[in-house]
């Protein structure tokens, strides 16, 4: 009787629908991610520096639009209400994106949906975390599970979009994305909670005036940044490194990282899985060491097989830092989920902008293989600021 309830409860219907727009969401993201690059020198035909800064003005008004909202979310409204209003935004800005090759109406009207669509993932994952607290669901599992979706949206997502892109056109690939984020909508309407607001205790509210008041957060906040222009910077360099540097066909580019994302699924659960046991600040602890011996391996070998093998330190260190890292911020901050979501979600952002800055400059002036050991020194320094971090 007791494995019956036991297996009744994990099949919860609200488990699997969060479970399902967890995965659908990340994939139409995972759709238009990858060939915007392409998208704007082909389709609107501009020249790289107007590239680099749509990225850079996108990631800037993504993290303004996700702080103002995510400080409103966790004391005002209806969250799943926010949620559906943003999956909204995100059907308009993939429609825009197929029918309109004007630049400046992207870079402004593009953007601004892009940003509040953006929202959607961070407000997504916080209510998961009030679902799961209110219904007494283990959390860290939870959130794992739900993190490894995304993750195998990102298998999915980059090989179907360039083949959508070149084979059919950027129509029919952002048309399949917003038909997806659309879908979405209806399945977050239909299925997901509303969860009732817990009151914060007089500690929880001190702590809510100001999150950047608490070293803590504020500690974890840079090594956060950090660690996440190590990986934007790998992701942006590694193509140019393998075609110009090595001289290995650009198509290893693709396989090497279909592998680390497929790697990191089962690695994702396994950190939720011991997270109880061993405490999420030593999981982000091995995850940083990790990612030592991955940039170290990455400045000393050149061989197609090494940088395979290299691809299993790759995927501990961002499967455990993007499944722990995020829950790591929301013990920090209790009774706000959606700051503390969010917080993980613009450390993200912000390791994209510093990373695009530093790799251009880096790699022109010194090679690529520069850009490895900076991220060998930088991995290096979010090892220490991490193990400065309590554990919750």
């Amino acid at each position: 009787m007791k494995s019956l309830l036991t297996r009744q409860r994990r099949l919860n219907p609200v488990y699997l629908a969060f479970m399902a727009v967890s995965f659908m969401t990340g994939v139409a993201g995972a759709l238009q991610a990858p060939t915007l690059s392409l998208f704007l020198t082909r389709e609107v035909q501009v020249r790289p520096f107007w590239v680099g800064l749509f990225f850079t003005v996108n990631a800037i008004a993504g993290i303004v639009i996700s702080l103002l909202v995510a400080k409103r979310s966790d004391s005002h409204g209806d969250r799943r209400k926010l949620i559906l209003f943003c999956c909204l935004m995100a059907v308009c800005n993939s429609l825009l994106f197929a029918f309109s090759r004007h630049y400046l109406t992207l870079i402004t009207l593009g953007v601004l949906l892009s940003a509040l669509a953006s929202v959607a993932v961070p407000q997504i994952f916080a209510l998961a975390r009030e679902y799961a607290d209110h219904s007494a669901r283990e959390v860290v599992m939870f959130s794992s599970v739900m993190r490894a979706q995304l993750s195998l949206a990102w298998v999915i997502g980059p090989p179907l979009s360039f083949a959508l892109a070149l084979n059919y056109g950027f129509i029919t690939l952002f048309s399949v994305a917003a038909v997806i984020f659309l879908l979405s909508t209806v399945l977050i309407w239909r299925t997901l909670p509303s969860v009732p607001r817990v009151a914060a205790s007089p500690e929880q509210v001190l702590t809510q005036l100001s999150p950047w008041k608490d070293s803590q957060v504020r500690l974890l906040f840079i090594a956060s940044v950090i660690m996440w222009t190590c990986n934007v910077m790998y992701i942006i360099d590694m193509p140019l490194y393998i075609s110009s540097t090595l001289g290995l066909p650009e198509k290893l580019a693709g396989l090497l990282m279909g592998t680390a994302a497929g790697l990191e699924i089962p690695i994702m659960l396994l950190a939720g899985h011991y997270a109880r046991r061993f405490g999420k600040r030593r999981l982000v602890l091995v995850a940083l060491v990790a990612a030592i011996l991955f940039y170290l391996g990455l400045g000393l070998f050149r061989s197609r097989t090494a940088l395979m093998v290299l691809q299993l330190f790759n995927a501990a260190f961002i499967g455990i830092v993007a499944g722990i890292g995020m829950l790591w911020f929301q013990d920090l901050m209790p009774g706000r989920a959606g700051a503390a979501t969010t917080m993980f979600t613009t450390s993200i952002s912000t390791g994209m902008i510093v990373a695009g800055v530093i790799q251009g400059s880096l790699s022109e002036r010194f090679g690529h293989e520069s850009v490895y050991w900076l991220a060998l020194g930088l991995a290096v320094l979010a090892l220490g600021l991490t193990s400065r971090v309590r554990d919750v």
